[in-house]
């Protein structure tokens, strides 16, 4: 059963559009589509407005002869199912209405009530004919100004939306409600005859997945356009659970086999539907994990859509479920859908729900979020969306000798995308992203505005940017393949560009922008200009004049013949009015703006133009006329008008409605135009939707010091016992991906593993964390992004499964421990030999010695499938078992003694803890004292013989062969933007003598210091230039830079930075700085860039360009000098502070803790004297090499800076 409801309506006038929508109750989660696009097909009964005339009666005809006899009983079952929905209402309001209420027909109307008439021609009548299409739906229909419902559909207004029923709660009506905005039937515009009855028709079928975009086209707003809906069906057959999705915007369908139970409901879980059906054979499923029998119920998808709308269907499932997608949505029986499956063989399963809860990438309240370290901050939308898919679906993978190139080998194709990404010197692009489906739905329904347009442009001149920048046009062909595996769109390179082209040269040839002349509003000294911004603000600047130019000039000639008539006949009695001096109170009058008539009347208070006899101003006066509106009532006792006045604006008005109907007229053509490449224009904007995405995951990588995994295919073992033969996963530098390295407060672990690895440690120790990170690594890799390692050497894993804390489930009748061993039962029999299988803290939720035996008999069948994984455990008795196991290592996390305490290490080392530290840890969450105590000593009691062993633990078993290390080598290329001869006097022109007067300035201070040994090498000063719409390559990121930004005013302001991409940001945040171009220069450090920076703002200047940040150079300079000098009188010698820190005693030993503090970053990792050797910098931020003693380094840094002194 489905329950309906509409949901947060409102205004937005004079446009009608929909902002919120009909939607399914109750809410269902969202899921990011990458769905491909359709060969589209227009709908049934979709007229676009301009064309609706003679489309009517036949779709009147089609209807009235669809069902001759609404109140059959093929209606009985619809008529039921909404006397349920009734029977729910709460409001006290809703209960009055639905009291009048009749069970007879799809409205509930009581034909006996007011207004309450089903006879043939009336509008109720009418709306019956509409609704039996859409028999569960709510239907809206324009009636004047308002958009309304009556009925059951009223009824769902008032108690879901909020509205108020019309006419209050009178009992000899019918329920009516409504709002000025949701609308399903439109009518038809345009002058009628006197007493005929208004055309309507279907203008759209608006859903949570499809908003209503009809007269966007004629307007400057924008619709907030969410992801499609799709409607789901799930099936079982011989290979597994099948997923089928249908979207019906896209006109496209995907039916995924071969998942597990756990994959579906994941899908499910990250999934935002429109209808869920699932099918019959669900319900003979012997498996004893999803019973749907008559009386039998359970299992996980049970569990998942227990208690949520759906229905049952049979038949063939994607043929069944096709049908049911063209009932749902009115569609014709022929309408056709695309096959967008992609094979999943070789593909890695989707993420288990467990998993993606534990490592954050679906959002879980305490989990930390692996979705929000991957991109930047400033992230969202889109490229979020499309990270967050690839790590719920990761990609399939194929060695890189392979011949064949398709999604197969998708990761590859990411990796490398990644890799380009990081090496590229030039600017890039903004990637302007729009959604595939409102790209489809805008062009389709031809409602796309110049808005819209513009940012079609922006897509393909970003393609033919890349394609023109030989770096980036390197990234463009990588990202092809994961283009194709997220649209389904297979398109050649040199298509798309060519297309590209064609698309940028039609738009600009139709759409106007702001520079151009002849959009300006008119404007007359006598007329109010709000009554000109109001009459063409709608429509001048949408389209170039050369496409309407006898339409602008009639406006133009219009609005002077109607200043000239307002001048004749309003301004002498202005005039007049104006040179009485009356006392307060007396007659006033003046030319206004009646904005709710679209008129310019003269107002006149207290008036009477009969007492004005042989004045100036008679004739005119005698003129006047009381204003009406449209329907001939006057307005007002103060407004007045002349019959050539009204005759001017009738005239203006008629310009302006042909003028804006031209223009509607161009935009419509353009839209149907571009339809034609609707193929191309969605697999671009999706192109550079991934393109950003990488990107900013790519810069957001390099913040935090993270590396490029090395991806390797699973060595077939064919009996070797090579240690070349044997698969393994090297993790060198791992840190926990929430932590940021880059900011030192993480501790990093090195994990080689070629085996099933069992974990001990104490509580605190970092089993848990450390099993997240590998998780979280792994499912990286496996993407081609980046990981949270210094060095990463990961096998393509065809899953990876990590199990954690389980809870129970009363819902459903479980305990904690039959919820574990639900999923350990999932994990075991997916388990391979190329899986990952992490699981903490095995079989926690039941009996000690039961439960070890588990464990022992799981870790038993982990060692004979030969997967790669870890098990952690508390569950010591385990060593105590007679295993039989080949390849288990033992891991412990390690723990040291300090001050006669044991304490956690946080690092993996080889052997087996058996100290947990559980006293120590109540204690430290405040267990009070006392019991504590008592809990020692009953410890003691039990454990005298092994205490000392408890208290200190073991380090046995020391498994682990070497393993070789693999160097991963970046690739690192660089190329600058040469720079043309522009004519002098121009912007380019001003940009070229600067890139020219910066290149040889800095040049030569770098020779200066590098001739000073100051700079370990002589660096080649390259200029690249950020222009609009382009940001700094994310090779920027933490690097210091020399910039220049280019005013439009013709000054410069330079600056220097290590976050060039924030600092883009921030400038062009400013008002008149949205279009700023920059220049930067990448220089060795920080104090460099500092001296370059004060060099360039003394320089500039006295070459002939104007700073605008001049003086503040020199204000900054002089604090600087006197900040220097205060520094060197409170510490004799520049290195005052360092010398302090040393013990200068002979004999102290290297590793002496200099501090017991915490770093500022609050890392728990202590400071050592040899870091501060191995870190120490000179004064212009060069590493000391060399240096075996604190005390060498202490006479050399002296040495260095009474150097600095003396120069």
């Amino acid at each position: 059963m489905h329950r309906l409801v509409a949901n947060s309506i409102m205004l937005h006038s004079p446009r009608w559009l929909l902002n919120s929508f009909l939607r399914r109750w109750p809410a269902l989660p969202r899921r990011f589509r990458t769905s491909p696009l359709p060969q589209l097909v227009e709908r049934k009964y979709y007229l676009k407005s301009h064309r609706t005339m003679k489309g009517i009666p036949k779709a009147t005809r089609r209807l009235k002869s669809h069902n001759k006899d609404l109140c059959e009983d093929t209606s009985h079952s619809h008529i039921l199912w909404w006397k349920e929905r009734m029977q729910m209402c709460k409001k006290p309001s809703t209960i009055q209405l639905v009291k009048r209420l009749e069970y007879s027909n799809l409205l509930g109307l009581d034909v006996s009530l007011k207004n309450g008439s089903l006879k043939e021609g009336t509008l109720n009548m009418e709306i019956l004919q509409f609704k039996s299409r859409f028999p569960r739906e709510v239907l809206l229909c324009r009636v004047g100004d308002f958009y309304e419902a009556i009925g059951f559909d009223a009824c769902v207004l008032v108690e879901h939306a909020g509205l108020n029923p019309f006419g209050g709660l009178r009992s000899d009506s019918i329920p009516r409600a409504g709002c000025p905005v949701v609308c399903i039937v439109e009518e038809v515009q345009g002058p009628t005859q006197a007493r005929s009855r208004k055309g309507r028709f279907i203008s759209g079928h608006a859903y949570p997945g499809s908003p209503y975009v009809f007269g966007l086209a004629g307007g400057d707003q924008d619709v907030d356009f969410p992801e499609p809906m799709p409607v789901v069906g799930i099936s079982r057959s011989a290979k597994g659970y099948c997923m089928i999705s249908v979207l019906e915007m896209m006109k496209t369908f995907s039916a995924e086999d071969g998942l597990t139970e756990e994959a579906i409901v994941t899908k499910l879980r990250t999934c935002r539907y429109h209808h869920l059906f699932l099918h019959t054979s669900l319900r003979h499923n012997s498996s004893g994990t999803s019973r749907w029998g008559e009386f039998g119920e359970g299992g996980l998808l049970w569990g998942e859509c227990n208690g949520k709308s759906f229905e049952w269907f049979d038949g063939i499932p994607v043929e069944e479920l096709l049908c049911k997608v063209r009932d749902i949505y009115g569609m014709d029986d022929e309408a056709a859908f695309r096959n967008v499956t992609i094979s999943s063989e070789k593909r890695p399963q989707p993420l288990y729900l467990g998993t993606a809860t534990q490592i954050g990438v679906i959002a879980t309240e305490g989990i930390p979020s692996l979705l929000k370290v991957l991109l930047p901050s400033n992230y969202v939308g889109l490229p979020v969306l499309y990270i967050r898919d690839l790590l719920l679906n990761p990609p399939a993978y194929e060695t890189a000798s392979a011949i064949q190139v398709g999604p197969t080998n998708l990761e590859l194709f990411l990796a490398e995308a990644c890799r380009l990404m990081s090496n590229v010197s030039c600017s890039i692009p903004d990637f302007t992203c729009i959604s595939a489906a409102k790209l489809v739905k805008l062009l389709e329904s031809k409602e796309a505005n110049h808005i819209e347009f513009c940012r079609i442009n922006n897509v393909v001149d970003d393609i033919l940017h890349m394609n023109r920048n030989s770096e980036l046009s390197k990234i463009l062909h990588v990202l092809l393949e994961p283009t194709w595996a997220a649209t389904g769109l297979q398109v050649n390179y040199e298509i798309m560009v060519h297309e590209s082209g064609w698309i940028s040269h039609r738009i600009d040839e139709i759409i106007s922008r702001n520079d151009e002349k002849g959009q300006e509003i008119s404007s007359f000294e006598l007329i109010p200009q709000d009554f000109f911004e109001d009459m063409e603000s709608s429509w001048k600047g949408r389209v170039k004049r050369i496409h309407a130019v006898e339409a602008f000039e009639e406006v133009d000639k219009a609005a002077k013949a109607l200043s000239i008539a307002i001048r004749e006949d309003f301004l002498p009695i202005v005039s007049r009015v104006k040179s009485v001096m009356s006392s307060f109170g007396g007659p006033k009058g003046e030319i206004c703006y009646a904005r709710d008539h679209e008129a310019v009347w003269f107002k006149g208070k207290r008036f009477m133009p009969s007492v004005w006899a042989n004045t100036p101003g008679e004739e005119e006066m005698k003129q006047l006329k009381p204003a009406t509106d449209s329907k001939g009532k006057k307005v007002g006792e103060e407004w007045f008008t002349t019959t050539k006045v009204e005759n001017a604006l009738s005239r203006y008005h008629e310009a302006c409605e042909k003028a804006r109907n031209k223009v509607l007229e161009l935009l419509r053509g353009l839209s149907a135009e571009l339809q034609n490449k609707i193929n191309i224009l969605v697999f671009s904007s999706m192109l550079l939707v991934i393109a950003k995405a990488l990107s900013g995951h790519v810069s957001e990588g390099r913040r935090r010091e993270w590396a490029f995994p090395c991806l390797v295919e699973f060595i077939k073992n064919e009996g070797k016992e090579t240690m070349e033969s044997i698969n393994r996963m090297e993790l060198r530098g791992l840190s926990p991906y929430w932590f940021d390295a880059s900011q030192g407060n993480a501790i990093k672990n090195n994990v080689e593993m070629q085996s099933v690895f069992l974990l001990t440690g104490p509580n605190g120790g970092g089993k848990s964390s450390l099993l997240r990170s590998i998780c979280a690594a792994a499912l990286l890799g496996i993407c081609g992004l980046m990981v949270p390692a210094d060095l990463a050497v990961i096998p393509h894993f065809d899953s990876v499964m990590l199990h954690m804390k389980a809870y129970d489930s009363p819902a459903d009748g479980k305990s904690s421990f039959q919820i574990e061993m639900s999923e350990i039962r999932s994990i075991v029999m997916a388990a391979t030999s190329r899986s990952l299988v992490l699981v903490d803290e095995i079989c926690r939720g039941t009996e000690t010695a039961k439960g070890t035996c588990i464990a022992g008999s799981i870790i038993e069948n982990l060692d004979h499938i030969g997967c790669l994984g870890i098990v952690s455990t508390h569950l010591h008795g385990i060593f105590d078992l007679p295993l039989v196991v080949k390849n288990v290592v033992y891991k412990a996390m390690g723990s040291e003694i300090l001050d006669g305490v044991v304490r956690p290490t946080w690092k993996l080392i080889d052997g087996v803890c058996k100290e947990s530290l559980a006293f120590e840890t109540a204690q430290r969450e405040g267990l009070p004292e006392t019991i504590v105590r008592r809990a020692r000593e009953l410890y003691i009691s039990v454990n005298a013989t092994d205490q000392r062993s408890a208290e200190i633990g073991l380090n046995v078993d020391r498994l682990n062969p070497m393993i070789h290390r693999k160097d991963l080598s970046k690739v690192c290329d660089s190329s600058v933007t040469p720079v043309g001869q522009f004519p002098p006097g121009t912007m380019l022109a001003l940009q070229n003598e600067v890139e020219n007067a910066v290149t040889a300035i800095c040049q030569e201070k770098l020779m200066e210091l590098y001739k000073k040994k100051s700079t370990l090498e002589c660096v080649e000063v390259k200029c690249i230039v950020i222009g609009t719409r382009e940001q700094p390559p994310p090779s920027t990121v933490g690097a210091s830079c020399i910039y220049v930004l280019f005013r439009p005013d013709n000054k410069i302001y330079v600056g220097q930075t290590d976050d060039l991409v924030g600092r883009v940001r921030a400038h062009r945040s400013k008002d008149g700085m949205q279009n700023a171009t920059f220049i930067y220069i990448v220089v060795p450090g920080k104090s460099i860039a500092s001296q370059l920076e004060t060099l360039l703002i003394h320089q500039l200047p006295r070459q002939g360009f104007r700073l605008v940040n001049k003086a503040d150079g020199l204000e900054m300079n002089e604090f600087q000098k006197r900040r220097q000098m205060q520094s060197q009188q409170q510490h004799p010698g520049c290195m005052g502070r360092m010398i302090n820190m040393f013990d200068l005693n002979a004999g102290m030993p290297r590793t002496k803790l200099l501090t017991d503090r915490a770093h500022r970053d609050a890392s728990p990792t202590r400071r050592n004297q040899s870091n501060l050797v191995n870190k120490a910098l000179d004064p212009v931020g060069v590493p000391i090499r060399d240096k075996s003693t604190p005390l060498q380094m202490v006479k050399e840094l002296k040495k260095s800076s009474s150097d600095k002194k003396s120069s």
